[in-house]
């Protein structure tokens, strides 16, 4: 059956296509989104959005311990579970609606269905075609499971937003973005944790200052670590889940497993094949800097590429693709370098740049210089614990110029929107120093560090 023709459609209704035919839209285009579930794709359903709210109820059972210390009366009672996942679910549902609301106010066309290339200008979603001047490939990823003995007995990130009761005992395999933050979350809602990672440490791509630290925290606030940990297997018990080592250590029973050792991309049944579209063998689709894939008028962005898997990266690239398509500005590309990240620890932690290595790597040992922090905040002056804060600021050249800038610690992620102005702007120790500090705060010292690391 044919359907019809558009000067854009984007395939996937998550937070890049979404934002590439948001602009597409507003300067004048006729866009249709394919979407097979619910607008706002991984982010807003199963990820960012739905992540930070749970993180927020975490932070709060700190806080309700912690205020014991300060001469507040103990709180009674632990988290309804039930209740917490009912009103995130309906904070979700709101930002659903929205979409849906706002997508109409758009003028967007949403084809609820799944979509596929279908070669030259074309895409079938469930038997009808449309055609398009420009095919926008945004499909984002789902988890990854491995492929190991017993692996259905465990669940993902996915099915942790199913969960309506909060698992006694709860082992997350995998040490990234993902089992660090679900990790911290479950822990502090009051799970008993076991965190493993094949690695022999968690956060791998970070600053090494910033590893450390964060693993001390992780410890600080009871979860149990195993680095590294090969899983060659998950056998189902009476008692619980129970896992088993590659080197024949066993772990358990849980009453929860979690995988959370990445992300795949979800490239295998789009018809990339029938629009002769190059993709990797791990099915990441390559793109020059303008998002163009091999074949003229069609694109990629998002997670797809194998760059930045991040909400606010898609979008960015997303926004600029339809103003060079649709607006004239030739140029308009995004720049996938100095990109701020956050991970939504306890504490939180983020970097833009280079890492210490990187820097070192890129530009020789001699012309980097470093400088460190590691504190306890005055968060934590009348507790009892506290979690450590760390902060690094990575030089390079005469001018030391900041190429990099690392935190974990309380407001972390706050901390890093501002100094990742900063940094994007090549700004240098001296500037840094030449600001005056807001005290008392963390913040402070990134502009108050005075004496480079040996």
């Amino acid at each position: 059956m044919s359907g019809k023709h558009f000067d854009m459609i984007v395939l996937g209704g998550g937070s890049g296509g979404l934002a590439v035919a948001e602009r597409a839209s507003q300067h004048g285009k006729r866009v249709a989104v394919v979407e097979p579930t619910a607008l706002g794709g991984t982010c807003v359903n199963v990820g960012c959005v739905p992540k930070k709210v749970m993180w927020y109820a975490a932070n709060l059972a700190h806080d309700r311990a912690d205020a014991v210390d300060w001469g507040f009366p103990e709180a009674p009672g632990a988290v309804d579970f039930g209740t917490l996942t009912k009103k995130r679910r309906e904070f979700i549902a709101g930002i659903t609606n929205f979409w849906n609301g706002y997508a109409k106010d758009l003028d967007l066309e949403v084809l609820e269905g799944y979509g596929r290339l279908a070669g030259d200008n074309k895409v079938d979603v469930d038997g009808t075609t449309y055609t398009a001047d420009h095919i926008v490939i945004s499909t984002g990823g789902r988890p990854l499971v491995p492929p190991v003995p017993g692996a259905e007995h465990g669940i993902t990130s996915d099915g942790f937003f199913e969960l309506d009761e909060l698992p006694e005992r709860t082992a997350v395999i995998g040490g990234g973005y993902i089992g660090v933050e679900l990790a911290g979350v479950l822990r502090s809602l009051g799970s008993e944790v076991t965190l493993l990672d094949m690695l022999d440490t968690v956060l791998a791509p970070f600053d090494p200052l910033i590893r450390e630290t964060a693993t001390e925290n992780l410890h600080q606030l009871g979860i149990e670590t195993h680095l590294p940990y090969k899983v060659s297997k998950l056998e189902k018990t009476d008692e619980g889940t129970i896992i088993h080592g590659a080197d024949g250590e066993t772990l358990g029973p849980f009453d929860q497993v979690i995988w959370a050792v990445g992300r795949k991309p979800n490239t295998d049944d789009i018809g990339l094949d029938k629009a002769g579209v190059e993709v990797e063998k791990n099915g990441m689709i390559p793109v020059d800097a303008y998002q163009n894939t091999n074949v003229p008028g069609i694109y990629a962005i998002g997670d797809i590429i194998g760059k930045y898997p991040l909400t606010p990266v898609a979008i960015a690239a997303g926004r600029r693709l339809s103003d060079r398509l649709f607006d004239g500005q030739n140029d308009a590309h995004l720049e996938y370098e100095t990109i701020p990240t956050v991970v939504f620890a306890h504490p939180a932690l983020g970097t833009v740049g280079l890492t210490e290595p990187q820097a070192v790597e890129r530009f020789g040992k001699k012309l980097v210089t470093v400088y460190e922090t590691t504190f306890t905040p005055m968060r934590y002056a009348l507790s009892s614990h506290g979690f450590k804060t760390a902060m690094k600021l990575v030089c390079v050249g005469k001018e030391e110029r900041v190429a990099g800038l690392h935190i974990v610690g309380d407001g972390a992620d706050e901390m890093l929107q501002g100094f990742a102005v900063a940094v994007k702007a090549g700004l240098t120790k001296g500037q840094f120093d030449d600001t005056v500090a807001l005290h008392p705060t963390s913040a402070e010292e990134l502009v108050t560090l005075k004496t480079p690391r040996d």
